[in-house]
């Protein structure tokens, strides 16, 4: 079994929670949705409230939440079940407006009613995209004489920028993400399924206190970027690729390495070599006022360039995503998009090439964008090679 120091590589408070950080997020809410007016030519002057609901917010405050709304101005609305409010109010560190509804009550009802309330009754109410659709539907026919419109271009810009403390935390989830796998590639035997080796990943995360899964392919099954259900058991001269991560105060890592289990054949080692050259062109051309599509076009060059083209033949999918509370999130990295790179956006670095009945090979890396020069690796290193999965 795997050692594990039970410990991440990092002092222990840059682990601080980001309570409230989704909330301090909100207070930009309306700058942010002004730059966006002035930017399509639209009036301003709605007034504009987002509704967010998902698991991200569980994570953060500690309890189950119907509804988070934050007006334009004034202190965010929160619809709580009456049975979660006293453990939602001991995580707050933050000024908070709580509603807590009785399981014969309608939460939307309350919701509405607090934004009229403040004299709201009327504009645009923008819809976070994972907003679950029951609490949107019924939000709308209890306050129909609001717009309805999708929020993403006000919270894809609260969410894309990383503040210094959120970075802290996500190279926290890489370092903790970098020790598990490290240990589970020195204790790899032959026989062992990928299922496995997927249950000593799980294992070194629970033993750090954290909650962590990875994907785990072998030989020919590689070749298929998300696996196969047929089961495999290690061999001699199998490759070995294991993508996964960790959260670390409800952020996200994603790693993948692809080393070898035994020695490598020149086609594999040749192919690995392809891969990271991939990576270094990446990491260069993610450069601040950069489109993000040209990121995906520099990585995807080395590797059609190296005879492993056209377009999508052997790199079949887009060069990466963003990274943060959710594992895959906005914006991304694909060929022909437009979002201007700015710094403290995050995204993974994972080209990669598949070769039907031979093998796959993975290098996944998170970078994020700097200042000025090209991203910076919130990883520790890039692979070294197929013997050496990290630096």
């Amino acid at each position: 079994m795997p050692v594990f120091s039970g410990k991440i590589g990092m002092n222990a408070e840059h682990a601080k929670p980001v309570v409230g950080l989704a909330l301090h997020r909100g207070k930009k809410l309306a700058d942010l949705e002004r730059c966006h007016e002035v930017s399509q030519g639209e009036p301003s002057g709605h007034s504009v409230v987002a509704v967010v609901v998902g698991h991200r917010h569980n994570q953060l405050c500690g309890a189950w939440i119907e509804g988070l709304v934050i007006p334009r101005e004034g202190t965010p609305i929160m619809v709580v079940p009456g049975f979660e409010e006293g453990r939602l109010r001991e995580r707050l560190h933050v000024p908070m407006e709580v509603h807590a509804w009785q399981e014969d009550e309608s939460p939307t009802k309350l919701a509405a009613a607090a934004l009229a309330d403040r004299g709201i009754r009327s504009g645009r109410i923008g819809v976070e995209e994972t907003a679950g659709f029951t609490f949107f539907d019924h939000l709308r026919q209890a306050a129909p004489a609001f717009e309805y419109v999708s929020a993403d271009p006000i919270t894809i810009g609260c969410r894309a920028r990383k503040s210094p403390h959120e970075l802290d935390l996500m190279r926290l989830a890489c370092d903790a993400t970098f020790d598990v796998f490290r240990a589970v590639f020195t204790s790899l035997k032959e026989g062992m399924s990928q299922e496995d080796i997927a249950h000593l990943v799980e294992g070194g995360f629970a033993k750090m206190g954290l909650q962590g899964s990875a994907l785990v392919l072998l030989g020919a099954s590689a070749a298929l970027p998300h696996g196969t259900v047929r089961p495999q058991k290690l061999k001699e001269g199998d490759v070995v690729l294991i993508d996964g991560g960790c959260t670390v105060e409800g952020y996200e890592s994603d790693v993948t390495r692809t080393a070898i289990f035994g020695e490598p054949s020149e086609k594999i080692s040749g192919v690995f070599e392809i891969v990271r050259r991939s990576q270094d062109a990446a990491l260069d051309a993610a450069r601040a006022g950069c489109l993000s599509g040209t990121v995906d076009d520099a990585a995807r060059a080395v590797v059609t360039n190296a005879g492993y083209g056209p377009d999508y033949k052997f790199f079949t999918h887009r060069l990466g995503h963003g990274i943060g509370l959710d594992g895959h999130e906005h914006p991304y990295l694909v060929r022909g998009s437009k979002t201007v790179l700015a710094p403290g956006m995050t995204f993974s670095n994972e080209p990669g090439i598949y070769i039907p009945g031979e093998f796959g090979l993975r290098c996944e890396d998170v970078m994020a964008i700097a200042p000025d020069g090209p991203a910076q690796l919130l990883t520790q290193g890039f692979a070294v090679s197929l013997q050496k999965p990290f630096s």
